[in-house]
């Protein structure tokens, strides 16, 4: 097997990667569009690998955040839109537009500056225009006076060719949020204001994340960019009637089995004292390896099918499990740490956190092993 050398590994499911891509398609309008998020080392899944599957399925644009993203996945042949969504330095506009790649642009200054710099290079550069409806973070400003003025003269500019238009909405994993569809109503508003003023089609309109697709369905406009629900979790506790299931488990496996007497302690600051005579199960995966450490004590594992809790504080490269009732546990025993079970919501969940910052969280170090390719 792919993993029998490996100390602690991530499996990448690819074929559980095309049935959530599928499942999701199920649920959109006819025609709507599909933009696969690969920001973030694909969330933690390796975006080349994410990005070349999500090309043989058939997603009209591959999301990155940023341009050193971009490159990294045109240089593995991926030849698929990308869509750049956070801003870029206006220095990078003739590498982008060489790139083939298609800039969101959210302020005049930018506009003015990738402008000028493609001036006399006959290149001409994709961008899409970034509305800012509430989300407090990048883009114009709808309903801001002057902003719409300010867009109408970046549409205007030389060497920029607009083909979408988006939104980032702030909330949209909350199913009862007034706020999602205020920030929709803006941005649906701002769009009429633009094409009318401007006489010309923006192109692409989307807005809707993976808590808009499970919960605003309506806002499912020409083009979805769902992330989290691509990677088979959920932003939230709603499930939209989707059928989704995680691509990533996170495995280690049983270094070393200890035993204690009562009254013994656990790990740095001998946060754990046995309360009686125990067994413990060593596991070489630590704080290094993307496992939080304020999760120490907060949670349980797989092992063999049972569940194990962790105990004492998490190390850098290691932590250890209660397996004081589970005689039949051996060294080299494989240990789930998140996957089908336990998921990686509940460990967010008890960490403090969400389930994109725990799989983003997952050390290079962590070799990722490749399933159904």
């Amino acid at each position: 097997m792919a993993f029998e050398d490996k100390r602690t590994w991530a499996e990448i499911d690819l074929a559980r990667l095309d049935e959530n891509y599928r499942e999701i398609r199920r649920v959109l309008p006819q025609g709507c569009r599909f933009a696969g998020l690969c920001k973030a080392n694909a969330y933690g899944h390796g975006a080349v690998q994410v990005a070349r599957r999500l090309e043989a399925l058939g997603a009209e644009y591959i999301a990155v955040s940023c341009y050193e993203e971009a490159v990294d996945l045109r240089e593995a042949g991926v030849g698929s839109d990308i869509l750049i969504l956070a801003p870029s330095p206006v220095f990078l506009a003739e590498n982008i537009a060489r790139l083939g790649c298609t800039q969101t642009i959210g302020d005049l200054d930018a506009a003015l500056g990738m402008s000028e710099r493609l001036y006399g290079t006959g290149l001409t550069l994709r961008c899409h225009l970034k509305l800012e409806t509430g989300m407090g973070r990048t883009g114009f400003r709808t309903g801001a006076e002057g902003e719409l003025a300010q867009v109408l003269e970046a549409l205007r500019l030389p060497g920029l060719e607009w083909t979408g238009v988006f939104t980032h909405f702030a909330v949209s994993d909350e199913p009862d949020s007034n706020f999602t569809q205020l920030q929709f109503e803006r941005f649906v508003s701002a769009v009429r204001e633009l094409e009318e003023l401007s006489q010309r089609p923006l192109g692409i309109k989307h807005c809707a994340n993976s808590g808009a697709v499970v919960n605003f369905r309506q806002t499912c406009l020409d083009m979805v960019r769902p992330g989290l629900l691509l990677y088979g979790l959920y932003p939230g506790a709603e499930r939209g009637g989707l059928n989704l299931k995680p691509v990533m488990s996170v495995k280690t496996r049983v270094a070393e089995i200890t035993h204690h007497r009562a009254g013994d302690t656990i790990s740095y600051g001998r946060t754990f004292t046995c309360p009686r005579d125990m067994t413990i199960a060593v596991i070489p995966i630590g704080y290094a390896d993307g496992l939080p450490r304020r999760l120490s004590g907060q949670f349980s594992v797989s092992v063999n099918g049972r569940r194990a809790p962790q105990v004492g504080t998490i190390c850098m490269d290691m932590c250890m499990l209660d397996v004081s009732d589970m005689p039949s546990v051996r060294v080299g025993d494989i240990v789930t740490v998140f996957g089908d079970e336990p998921l990686a919501g509940e460990l967010a969940e008890k960490a403090g956190t969400i389930s994109y910052e725990l799989l983003c969280a997952v050390s290079p170090r962590v070799p990722r092993v490749y399933l159904n390719e």
